[in-house]
């Protein structure tokens, strides 16, 4: 039981890490209408601004503030340099031109940084584990990534739903062309729904890179887990992309731990060693194609979709 409850935080700590990158994707394509796959380039960039200033300034608190600031303005260069000429085109364009900024960012990281990957160290506060409940202790930094990111979705849903700025957001997802008749700067609002979006990619990066090698590419392959995410949650819904992230997070994790000792059960132990972990790597897949055979539309698509 006390390895079950592990694993399942684990799946949580996981499906928050995947909800930040995930908010902002679904923020920018359910606002701008924008696929943007070069998303995960700025989860990449925010992790090595943080190991650099880190490491600059010798301080994990004001390197990280720092990071997070510097992604915002790279993503709001490239939001007035690249992305506005993308407005209005057809989606295949936009997958085109974003996979081109993915790979753009992907060599600039290498000519920058170099091939070798960087570590991004921890404050020694936070190599420590807490007791959540009797029996059950659970390291601290994973703990921070939880509950910041469930203090993220408070200020998401504040802001999106509560707030004049989050007005302006939902009517340009609504009609951006009525928006703008009313006198709106749809441009500038535009600009701050993408630097937003960067901000959030960053901050799952910047969680992640004392987890996990901070290195070129990074920022791929967790990209596709947070697509997973939106398709199921419903594309464009912040709440959606919330719940789904703890699902993807939970059935990741309690997949990697138990589908290979399972499957001994019922086959050889090499075969299920080999078998296992495949079908590991498939349960989200898998979980994302029994929601939407029973809702098309995700868990929870926003009204108008």
């Amino acid at each position: 039981m006390i390895y079950f409850i592990e694993q399942c935080l684990n799946g949580v700590q996981l499906g928050m890490l995947l909800f930040l990158l995930a908010a902002g994707l679904t923020l920018v394509f359910g606002i701008m209408d924008l696929v943007n796959l070069a998303h995960g380039s700025l989860y990449m960039l925010g992790a090595y601004f943080a190991a650099t200033l880190v490491a600059w300034t010798d301080s994990f608190l004001l390197g990280v503030p720092l990071a997070l600031a510097a992604t915002l303005v790279v993503g709001m260069a490239v939001e007035v340099i690249a992305m506005r000429r993308l407005y209005g085109r057809d989606h295949l364009d936009h997958v085109l031109g974003t996979f081109g900024l993915l790979l753009f960012f992907t060599e600039l990281v290498r000519l920058v940084w170099g091939p070798a990957g960087m570590t991004l160290p921890l404050p020694p506060q936070m190599l420590t584990a807490v007791q959540v409940i009797p029996g059950v202790y659970y390291p601290l930094y994973r703990l921070v990534i939880i509950l910041a990111a469930l203090a993220v979705a408070v200020l998401l849903y504040v802001l999106v739903m509560r707030t004049r700025l989050g007005m302006l957001i939902r009517a340009g997802a609504s009609n951006r062309v009525m928006l703008g008749a009313l006198g709106v700067n749809v441009t500038l609002l535009y600009t701050f729904v993408f630097a937003l979006g960067a901000a959030l990619a960053a901050l799952a990066g910047v969680m992640a890179g004392p987890i996990f090698t901070v290195e070129s590419g990074m920022g791929e392959s967790v990209l596709i887990s947070a697509f997973v995410v939106i398709v199921i949650g419903g594309i464009g819904s912040i709440r959606g992309a919330f719940i789904a992230a703890l699902l993807v997070g939970i059935v990741d994790a309690t997949g990697r731990a138990y589908l290979r000792p399972l499957m001994a059960v019922f086959m050889s132990s090499s075969a299920a060693a080999n078998a296992g972990p495949a079908l590991a790597s498939m349960s989200i897949y898998i979980l994302m194609a029994a929601i939407l055979f029973v809702r098309p539309q995700g868990l929870f698509p926003p009204r108008g979709r």
